[in-house]
């Protein structure tokens, strides 16, 4: 087989591809001497590679199989990238070290990174109008993500079924027995004690309430809105020998009216949706006893990245996680504050969460073969572009613990 030519600069009139393909080289070439992290290397589909960024020993690829994902690129920013992978349009060896790449020169590349005007007009337009977190749409947008069936996630996530970040303590423990470290530090962090009443806002397969009364001997109420995640919770509760601990119920958040010791959320409050986070924070207040506490795990992004994303719609946003919305540190201070809450100890542990999704594509990987499907590869890219985030912290996770006034 014939060894690939080699390009170190870019002479764009020289380049055999379609003009999308020809600008996006170029416009990777203008990043020049502000180049950040590990160089790149964009295969052509005649084989025609082009090197970005300083030399590396281990560059991240690009191996593109029809210039078709460039003009995606151009059009629609990450969500045109990842609709070109989805599409089979192009592959890599690592991807989340490619996104991480791109992460790593978003500001040089914002210019493109949302696509185009209109594009970029269109996803606003239909996320916001099509994706409100009304009780209602609350309920369809997360059936959509979670009731994709209780053995696809299974396939993937470790023996305790938990989808959030874990926490590594040592660093030889296992991704199950960090996801332990996880509940106990959230624990310890509203020094939650036998006695206490819990309610847990997004219980998922019900992780944190077998652990709150198997553990700690807690009495927990589970709150979902998948009924696939409420019967697997419920089942789990009865294997377990805690049921007569642990309610699971099918119930909207708002909906709740007794109050609590204890309110407990895990990455739940991503799905609010920037409309609810008042309600949601006056929730948390209103179900808190008198001297009660909270503690919450949170996605984050950058204080200064969040004006940008919040004017925008994200790959996650349309495919993953209709309705979602991730806070900065900044901005969750400004919403918690004027509700009665008052901000204690905060963890981050963002690194942990590239870990935690690292392990979770390989385990996506590794349970299918095949991983050729666009749903499969949807997923893949999901979890990759999650990594990269964590990875380059632009993103993060915290635990922070409220305590009621």
């Amino acid at each position: 087989m014939t060894a690939p030519t080699v390009h170190d600069s870019l002479d764009v009139r020289a380049i055999h591809a379609p003009r999308p393909g020809r600008l996006l080289l170029w416009v990777l070439g203008k990043v020049g001497q502000d180049w950040k992290g590990r160089g790149l290397v964009i295969q052509a589909p005649d084989r025609q590679e082009y090197r970005f960024g300083p030399p590396s020993p281990d560059p991240a690829r690009l191996i593109v199989h029809d210039w078709k994902m460039m003009g995606r690129a151009l059009a629609a920013g990450d969500i045109g990238l990842a609709e070109g992978y989805m599409a089979g349009e192009w592959d890599t060896p690592d991807l989340a070290a490619l996104l991480a790449v791109f992460a790593d020169n978003f500001e040089r590349l914002d210019q493109f990174a949302s696509g185009n005007v209109v594009g970029r007009a269109i996803n606003w337009v239909v996320h916001r109008m099509g994706k409100l977190n009304t009780r209602r749409g609350s309920k369809k947008n997360i059936i959509a993500h979670y009731d994709l069936g209780n053995a696809f996630y299974e396939r993937w996530l470790d023996p305790s079924m938990t989808y959030s970040s874990a926490l590594w303590t040592r660093p030889d423990q296992s991704l199950e027995a960090a996801q332990r470290e996880k509940y106990a530090a959230l624990a310890s962090s509203i020094d939650l004690k036998p006695e206490h009443t819990v309610l847990e806002i997004g219980c998922g397969w019900g992780g944190f309430a077998e652990y709150a009364a198997g553990e700690i001997g807690c009495r927990v109420v589970g709150l979902t809105l998948s009924p696939s995640q409420q019967a697997y919770a419920v089942e789990r509760m009865v294997k377990a020998g805690l049921s007569d601990k642990v309610e699971i119920r099918l119930q909207d958040y708002r909906d709740v009216t007794e109050t609590f010791d204890r309110v407990v959320s895990i990455e739940m409050f991503e799905a609010v949706g920037e409309k609810w986070w008042p309600t949601y924070f006056d929730v948390v207040r209103s179900r808190l006893k008198p001297g009660g506490q909270a503690g919450l795990q949170i996605i984050t992004i950058c204080d200064d990245l969040f004006a940008g994303y919040r004017g925008r719609v994200d790959f996650i946003q349309k495919y993953v996680f209709p309705g979602g919305m991730l806070p900065s540190e900044a901005v969750l201070k400004d919403v918690i504050e004027p509700h009665g809450l008052t901000i204690g100890a905060v963890t981050r542990f963002g690194q942990d969460y590239a870990r935690t999704l690292h392990l979770w594509a390989r385990r996506f990987r590794e349970a299918d073969s095949g991983m050729n499907t666009v749903f499969d590869r949807q997923w893949l890219f999901y979890l990759a572009y999650c990594e990269a985030g964590f990875a380059t912290g632009r993103t993060n996770v915290v635990q922070l613990s409220l305590s009621a006034a």
